[in-house]
């Protein structure tokens, strides 16, 4: 995941330790010892029990299946893993916040997204790393694996490429295809100030938010934040708020100038965060006391730097009504489990074409109901363990491609 999400399922509750130690050391650390050897296998689905299930699992009678699918292509939902099974692609170049430590690197995060989706999803998931960073190259590697995925999960590429990869894919393929370091993020966000609005009556139109950090995360949440009908968001990078006059901005950061920011406020973080009524960080950093408290009445400050938030979360709460972070050791986890797991089982289930804005939002429509009658300042997002997150999400996601006509079952 890129330093701009912070969001990602793999929470620390401490900063994260210098690199291990060598040779035999490694025995002595935990973590090395949980590692050892992945943690991914691949397992039959059937029996192989002797010759009859020889036949049938490979030759003579694997050439029915095949010549079933030559015919009628759709079958290949029916008769292989496809149906249940995404890609988690990465390039390596902006994993867990240490950026571009390359494809072998990223590995084992991509083996524990695969892990999360097994076990929180129901879904098959592989892990691939590839070698190159050229957009082109990325785009066609992808698009000659595709046909033995039902989705295609980008993870862990750096902005603003993450954004014309994510894009040219959708446009070339007819399978999900969803970044989650951007849209993961953006729904769980969506779903958690969802609730923080309704605890502090505020209607989404008349509320004001700045978010710090305009790379994947950023750009997907305003996106998800102005489709949601918020339409008071500032975006602030390390230069300031974006503005349709800056020209040290690249596309992606140029559209969102076009869509937010309609004061046309400009300066740094401090001038646009005085009087506004909600903060998310998704960019590291440190935002200090006195800039939250120059925040509006019962301000909504949603910290989201892994492992160090921009604000501490007991220092947020002097000037704030509701405070999330990213970490797991506090209330209000903004984590994007919440989301990707259930977005994907929802979308293989109806075999949907794409996953659209109305489908990401109507996830987090999902996440936010679940926490019902227990609303309250610390409990504005389920647990990742709710045993209720992912069937609500699927659903939700499945009706919404259905209503789109992005469902082919």
């Amino acid at each position: 995941m890129s330093t701009d999400a912070l969001t990602d399922p793999f929470s620390v509750s401490a900063p994260v330790p210098p690199p291990g130690p060598t040779g035999d050391r490694y025995e002595d650390d935990p973590a090395f010892a949980f590692h050892r050897g992945g943690k991914l296998e691949v397992s039959s689905s059937v029996p192989l029990r002797g010759r009859d299930d020889l036949s049938l699992a490979y030759t003579p009678g694997v050439a029915r299946i095949c010549t079933a699918i030559s015919e009628s292509p759709e079958l290949v939902h029916d008769y292989t893993w496809k149906s249940r099974t995404v890609a988690v692609v990465t390039d390596g170049t902006a994993v867990l916040g240490l950026g571009d430590i390359g494809p072998a690197a990223a590995l084992p995060v991509m083996e524990g997204k695969a892990l999360l989706f097994k076990k929180f999803g129901g879904v098959d998931a592989v892990p691939i790393c590839l070698d190159c960073t050229d957009v082109e190259e990325l785009v066609e590697t992808v698009v000659r694996l595709a046909p033995a995925f039902g989705g295609i999960n980008l993870e862990d590429i750096s902005a603003p490429r993450c954004f014309e990869v994510e894009r040219r894919l959708r446009d070339r393929l007819d399978i999900p295809v969803f970044h989650d370091d951007q849209h993961g993020t953006a729904i769980v966000v969506l779903a958690a100030l969802t609730n923080a609005l309704e605890l502090t009556r505020r209607k989404p139109a008349d509320t004001s938010v700045v978010i710090s950090g305009a790379g994947a995360a950023g750009v997907a949440v305003a996106q998800i934040l102005l489709a949601a009908g918020v339409e008071d968001i500032v975006v602030t990078d390390r230069r300031g708020a974006l503005h349709p006059d800056r020209a040290d901005l690249n596309p992606a950061k140029r559209a969102l100038a076009l869509t937010t920011n309609p004061a046309g406020l400009t300066g740094g973080l401090g001038d646009v965060l005085a009087g506004a009524d909600v903060f998310i960080g998704l960019s590291g950093g440190e935002v200090g006391e006195a800039l939250v408290a120059r925040m509006a009445p019962d301000a909504i400050v949603l910290a989201l730097a892994n492992p160090t938030p921009e604000v501490h979360p007991d220092v947020a709460a002097r000037h704030a009504a509701v405070v999330a972070t990213g970490r797991s050791d506090y209330p209000n986890q903004i984590n994007n489990v919440l989301a990707f797991p259930g977005v994907f089982r929802g979308a293989l289930d109806v075999r949907a074409a794409q996953i659209s804005e109305g489908m990401k939002l109507a996830a987090a429509r999902a996440l936010a109901g679940l926490v019902g009658a227990d609303l309250a300042p610390d409990r504005v997002i389920p647990s990742p363990f709710d045993e209720r997150v992912v069937p609500a999400v699927a659903a939700a996601v499945a009706q919404a491609a259905r209503r789109e006509g992005l469902a082919r079952r």
